[in-house]
């Protein structure tokens, strides 16, 4: 009971935090050309973790800025610079000071004037990167399958959906069978918006996820081993509908870095692939816990999966709220 009381307190207060559950990154840090000489550089820093302000934008030596200007917005200050480059940036090195006094790392994206979009990941270890003529295969296959992994850990909207679906199905194969349906249904939106096909406003977006785990949350709770539910009966149509929901929610944060031109299908494919390692990593991990509880006792079992299921649709319910009044 102990176990089960400890992840209900560590789910409302961890994954309540936020109601924007999509947050993509800790930091981010883009570089968009507006003429043959001025650059616009913009740094979102997140005020907890030391990252506004232990850091800033390290820009090469031929590069002026004007004083930036700071918009404090959802626990992030948005400072923006304008500089006035004498040369161009290809071959320069830019990146984060300071980032070495932070727990963050960030994405830095470039989108010069008239050649492709480049991201790339910086950390403590690695806080600079080298403007490219154009954005290298490898480089870009290994920024994005991180960012999808991050992503997928991170978002807890997304967490919380896997390890509801988990929570509610009986048997390995059947947890299987179910989120390959919704990898399969989110990898046909994400790529679907994130190729221009398909285009879904983020809001209501937003706000249907939040209430597809509510969904589930009640629909574990209500869960009764005599009488099947319909969600129990045809779990992979279930999570095959609301994967298709959860893919734009994956496309709206892919959208806020954008992709490299001439490699957006190596990009699309490898965030997806991170998206789906982070996703297998939770199942594993919940099935395990599960397992070991149940050679404990089943009535431990139990008590586990509902404390969760409540604590779970506490925390949707939240976000719902928070993201239906704005």
């Amino acid at each position: 009971m102990r176990l089960s009381l400890l992840f209900f307190v560590a789910a409302t207060i961890g994954f309540g935090a936020s109601a924007q559950a999509d947050e993509l990154r800790p930091g981010y840090l883009e570089l968009v050309q507006k003429d043959a000489r001025h650059w616009r550089v913009t740094l979102k820093a997140p005020v907890r973790g030391g990252l506004a302000a232990n850091t800033s934008p390290l820009m090469p030596g031929n590069c002026k800025a004007k004083a930036p200007t700071r918009v404090l917005e959802k626990g992030s200050l948005h400072s923006t610079w304008l500089y006035d480059c004498a040369g161009p940036l290809t071959g320069a090195t830019v990146g984060l000071t300071g980032l070495d006094r932070t727990v963050n790392d960030a994405l830095v994206r470039i989108a010069p004037l008239d050649r492709p979009v480049q991201a790339v990941r910086l950390s403590s270890a690695a806080p600079v990167t080298e403007v490219a003529a154009r954005a290298g295969t490898m480089k870009v296959a290994g920024t994005y399958f991180a960012l999808g992994i991050e992503h997928i850990l991170s978002g807890y909207d997304h967490l919380l959906f896997v390890l509801s679906l988990v929570l509610l199905l009986r048997g390995g194969w059947t947890v299987v069978r179910a989120v390959t349906a919704f990898t399969v249904a989110h990898s046909i939106t994400l790529a679907g918006s994130a190729l221009g096909f398909l285009g879904v406003a983020q809001r209501p977006v937003e706000i249907c996820i939040a209430l597809s785990i509510v969904f589930l949350a009640v629909e574990v709770v209500k869960r009764d081993p005599d009488k099947p539910r319909l969600t129990e009966r045809i779990p992979w149509i279930v999570a095959f509908l609301f994967g298709l929901l959860h893919g734009f929610g994956f496309a709206g944060a892919l959208a806020e870095i954008g992709m490299p031109e001439g490699e957006v299908p190596m990009a699309l494919l490898t965030f997806n692939l991170g998206v789906e390692v982070g996703q297998v990593a939770i199942v594993i991990a919940a099935l395990a816990m599960l397992a070991l509880l149940g050679r404990i006792s089943s009535a431990v079992r139990g008590r586990f999966e509902r404390s969760a299921a409540y604590g779970i649709g506490i925390t949707a319910s939240f976000w719902l709220i928070a993201r239906v009044i704005g």
